[in-house]
């Protein structure tokens, strides 16, 4: 996700400097202008505005924490952009810690996969102050097509988090009804076509319809990160029948298929 949108910021214009912690990635981003940064201290000294897109909390400790993290150099007046999907506590603690040295801190997850990254067309929800996202509303709209502030610090991380838990409802539900119209004999061509002319269809509907038809399960959004994001809701008190449903779905699907796309659900369903 990082990348292509890393990629929009450049073909903005924006002087973009990057860092990864898996070397070798920043090599397509290099190429279209990148510059490199060797460790996250050189990077937010090179840098007013840092945007970090990592996996979960432990990776949040380790690029803020780290032996040359961010805050292992004297800053100040720096925006830090947390644009990752982790726990609402986890950018609670980070906000004060960055207010603490001068600087501030937003949770700007994203709704949208890798096509939307491409694209610029993610949804980017946005928890902070006020004055910090109106001074990069301009940034954010060059990589999605709403930035929203949506309250204080954690409150992007819980919007992102309620919107994940529909998602993981959304996956399930097809898959169930896809296998169950099959038991009926209806071809999964035939149904997704009428699914996705009806009220109900959508462009997940389309997209991951498509997926399961082709037979097809590349990552998108890989089916393991569905079940982090179902287990964070889970802590911050989400306990509805379906979400519980969801989490024992997908929790029994991650052994086997947690490096698939989200949709690979259906598999799990259909032993």
């Amino acid at each position: 996700m990082g990348i292509p949108m890393a990629g929009q910021l450049i073909k903005a214009d924006y002087t973009v400097t990057v860092y990864n912690r898996s070397k070798g990635k920043e090599a397509s981003l290099k190429e279209i202008g990148a510059s490199i940064a060797e460790t996250p201290k050189a990077l937010i000294a090179a840098t007013d505005v840092v945007i970090v897109m990592v996996s979960d909390d432990a990776a949040i400790e380790q690029v803020f924490k780290g032996e040359e993290g961010l805050f292992s150099v004297e800053t100040s007046g720096k925006i830090i952009i947390n644009m990752s999907t982790v726990s609402p506590s986890i950018s609670k603690e980070m906000a004060v810690l960055c207010k603490a040295k001068g600087n501030f801190y937003l949770d700007a997850p994203v709704s949208g996969s890798v096509k939307q990254a491409e694209t610029g067309q993610l949804v980017i929800m946005v928890g902070g102050e006020e004055t910090a996202f109106n001074q990069v509303k301009p940034i954010l709209e060059k990589m999605g097509k709403l930035a929203k502030l949506v309250g204080e610090n954690g409150a992007g991380n819980s919007a992102k988090l309620a919107i994940n838990s529909l998602l993981a409802l959304y996956a399930q539900g097809l898959a169930e009804t896809v296998l169950f119209a099959n038991e009926q004999g209806i071809k999964t061509e035939d149904l997704l076509e009428l699914i996705n002319n009806a009220a109900i269809g959508n462009i997940f509907t389309k997209i991951k319809g498509d997926a399961i038809i082709a037979d097809h399960y590349k990552a998108a959004f890989a089916l393991k990160h569905i079940v982090k994001d179902l287990n964070l809701a889970k802590a911050e008190g989400i306990s509805s029948p379906l979400a519980k449903t969801a989490l024992n779905t997908f929790g029994d699907a991650a052994a086997k298929y947690g490096e698939e796309d989200i949709i690979a659900v259906i598999k799990q369903l259909k032993e």
